[in-house]
Order: structure tokens, then C-alpha cells, then sequence
């Protein structure tokens, strides 16, 4: 237990502490110096009313300058207990940084306008990056995250990043592959998805070979043309079975990745329908109900098919992650 006192003097402000005994502070500047210190550096000074040895007295004589009063009363932590805390001024703003870890960031009583804070930086809070220059299914992200409170980025803010190829023979190697390399080449929360159509009297194809099942140069066209193809001896609607299938990696540096799956089930019809959509959307018939996906309408759609089903499971264990 120190008994050393510490004390700083200008002309606007004076401060004297004791870094020792039960937390107490004392103010002739009014209520607001008291609860700013009380609110803001009991926590992070770890303060326990059971240990004396960790308390501090401050006692405010003038007082002008948040960001003085701030400083003295950690700089004399640091002192007195052996500490690290750094008090840094940000664009009007107090921040307190102790090692790499951000432990307070205190505003000025009426605030700061945003974009005076940010600087230049024009979206603010985390972001998301969705491994995917597809501006609708950018959309269709970002409105499920929004409920978590992050922002939705793709691809398109980054086009000096490299394509990541798709060369997993499973759905999660793929959306792996996507999430974990440009996590690592960027530093930020990614996820990926890789989707597709099994249908079940094909043994899972098309499978992970869903956009380019009718070899190069594909097409939605193509690709449903070839799929009637294959299907052309299997007459039996309930024989026609098949799921749209979705896998959500969510990938962070240094961090095991969170992944998750759904499938949509339906069957395969024998013509294609429908206005709406793209892929084989034309030719799924829903289960259950007897209309295409291509039928189905985007909020529809987004309320029922395999990457919202997906999207589901993901918001159940993400916060947790």
C-alpha cells in the first residue's frame, strides 16, 4: 500500500489523488466531474471495494479539461500500481488504450457529430465482407445482419483481391477456400458461401459443379437444358427429387471458422416456369407446394429458401462466435 500523493496545478485545473484506500472522489466543479470518473475509470481501473490496495481518492479542486483529469488520475495509476494506460485526444474525443486493447472512449458531455469523429472513414461500426462481387446476394446478407448490427461490404470495395478458385470437391472446401484466404489477405470477418442443386437420381450432381454443369461457357439456359437432359428416363415425379443446398463459412484471422448448412428441399420438374430467380430456379418445384422458385417473389424466396434457412442457423450461433 503506497501513502504517496499526487498532485497537478496550472491555472485552470487542480487535482490531487491517493492511490490507495476505498474508491472516493471529491469535486468543487459539480456533479459532472464526480460522474464522469465514476462512470468511466472505476471500471477499467478494476476498482474493488474489498481491496483497499486497488482504490484510488481523487480530489477536484479546479477543473476545466476532461482529458487533463483523465490523464493525471491514470498516469498515477500507472505509477502507483504498475500499469500500462496511454490517454490519447482523437478528434475531440478521450481515448484510453492499455497494451493493444481499447479500455475507454469518453465524449465530451454533448457529443460529437459523426462524421467529425470518423474523418474520412464513411461507413461506421464492424463490418462484414461477403466473398462475393454479386450485388443482390450482397443485399440479401446484408439484411440479416443489420439485425446484429454490421455493416455488409463485398468484393467489388476490393478489386485488387485475387479470384480464389474453387477447388474443393465438397460445398464447405469451397466456401472455406473463399472465407479463410481472403480473411487472411484482408484481416477481416469474411464469409462465403457456395450453393448448388443435388438431385438425388443423379447422386448428388450437379452438385458443387452447379453453375458450370454443362461445361465451358455455361449458362442458366445450358445448365437447365442439360439437367432435363439427364432426367429425360426418370419419368416419376417423386423420383425427381432434389435440394438446393447452401454452406456458410464465416472465417476470421486467427480464429476456428463457424460453419453452417441448410438444404431446400423440392423435386425436379419437367419443363421449366417462372419469371423470377436464376439457375435452375425454373425447374424447382418447392415441396409442398407445387410452385417453382422462379414463381416465388424475392421476399418470398428470402423467407424459405437454402441460404435463408442457412442465414437462420447462422444468427443463432454467431453472436456466441
Amino acid at each position: 500500500m503506497t501513502e504517496k500523493i499526487y498532485e497537478y496545478k496550472d491555472d485552470q485545473d487542480w487535482y490531487v489523488a491517493k492511490l490507495d484506500g476505498f474508491p472516493y472522489i471529491s469535486s468543487f466543479s459539480g456533479d459532472e466531474v464526480f460522474d464522469m470518473i465514476r462512470r468511466d475509470l472505476t471500471d477499467i481501473l478494476d476498482c474493488d471495494y474489498e481491496n483497499p490496495d486497488q482504490g484510488f481518492q481523487v480530489h477536484v479542486i479546479r477543473y476545466s479539461s476532461s482529458f487533463k483529469l483523465i490523464k493525471f488520475v491514470l498516469d498515477s495509476f500507472n505509477d502507483a500500481h504498475g500499469r500500462h494506460f496511454q490517454v490519447s485526444q482523437h478528434r475531440g474525443a478521450t481515448l484510453v488504450t492499455e497494451g493493444e486493447q481499447l479500455r475507454l472512449v469518453h465524449l465530451p458531455k454533448e457529443g460529437l457529430p459523426l462524421k467529425e469523429f470518423m474523418g474520412q472513414t464513411e461507413q461506421f461500426g464492424d463490418t462484414i465482407l461477403i466473398a462475393t462481387r454479386n450485388e443482390g446476394k450482397t443485399n440479401e446478407f446484408r439484411a440479416f445482419f443489420q439485425k446484429l448490427g454490421y455493416g455488409v461490404e463485398n468484393l467489388n470495395a476490393y478489386p485488387d483481391l485475387p479470384e480464389v478458385e474453387e477447388t474443393g470437391t465438397t460445398f464447405e472446401e469451397n466456401a472455406r477456400l473463399k472465407a479463410e484466404t481472403i480473411a487472411q489477405l484482408t484481416g477481416k470477418i469474411v464469409l462465403a458461401d457456395d450453393s448448388g442443386l443435388k438431385v438425388d437420381a443423379l447422386g448428388g450432381l450437379p452438385g458443387v459443379w452447379s453453375a458450370r454443369f454443362s461445361g465451358p461457357g455455361a449458362t442458366d439456359e445450358r445448365n437447365n437444358q442439360k439437367l432435363l437432359h439427364e432426367l429425360s428416363v426418370v419419368f416419376d415425379q417423386e423420383a425427381r427429387s432434389a435440394q438446393f443446398h447452401c454452406t456458410l463459412v464465416l472465417a476470421k484471422p486467427g480464429k476456428e471458422s463457424l460453419v453452417v448448412e441448410a438444404d431446400w428441399p423440392g423435386f425436379i420438374a419437367y419443363d421449366m416456369k417462372g419469371e423470377h430467380g436464376f439457375g435452375y430456379d425454373p425447374l424447382f418445384i418447392v415441396a409442398d407446394t407445387g410452385r417453382r422458385a422462379a414463381e416465388l417473389n424475392t421476399e418470398e424466396k428470402n423467407s424459405q429458401s437454402h441460404r435463408a434457412l442457412a442465414l437462420k442457423k447462422l444468427l443463432e450461433v454467431f453472436p456466441t462466435w
